[in-house]
């Protein structure tokens, strides 16, 4: 190779994309191909991953408004409003009066809504089967624990003495 040409870019998974890489890369980096597949395999369904989060959400925590979903679904309460509208418009969830404040929408999933979801779940389900294919349960528990940890802000998300040794 010439001295003057850049040495060739590693394939993900490689060099600074692999095992070497910085942590923060790696999750980026993994985030972003999780974030394709499930783009791919719900537009089948006509939803976007967003909505997908949406939904579920949705599903877990009923009856909240346009605010408390953007916090849930780490978005904009712009973005949000956005997807609100295609999920109305698509008959995929509908918005009633809160009981008390009047002027709070609470949003919630309707029958097509519920229809869709489950169809998106089983889809990310079997994806993530895969994804963890090979993992033993307790490896597979550590990864759910670290990262839940990560997601509180936790410096230490894994306990160091009782964790089982890395698949």
């Amino acid at each position: 190779m010439n001295r003057d040409e850049p040495a060739p870019l590693p394939a993900p998974g490689e060099g600074k994309r692999g095992v070497d890489g910085h942590i923060g890369y790696l999750l980026r980096q993994a985030a972003h191909v999780q974030r394709q597949r499930l783009e791919a395999g719900l537009g089948e369904l006509g939803l976007t991953a967003p909505q997908f989060t949406v939904l579920t959400m949705l599903e877990a925590y009923p009856g909240h408004s346009n605010a408390d979903l953007a916090r849930l679904a780490l978005l904009t309460p712009q973005t949000m409003s956005v997807i609100v509208a295609n999920l109305l418009k698509a008959g995929l969830i509908a918005r009633r009066a809160h009981a008390v404040h009047g002027r709070i929408r609470q949003i919630a999933l309707t029958a097509e809504g519920r229809g869709r979801l489950e169809a998106a779940k089983a889809r990310v389900a079997d994806w993530e089967d895969g994804l963890m294919a090979g993992l033993a349960d307790e490896h597979r528990a550590v990864i759910r624990h670290w990262l839940a940890g990560l997601a509180r802000g936790a410096a230490d998300a894994a306990p160091r003495s009782s964790s089982p040794e890395p698949p």
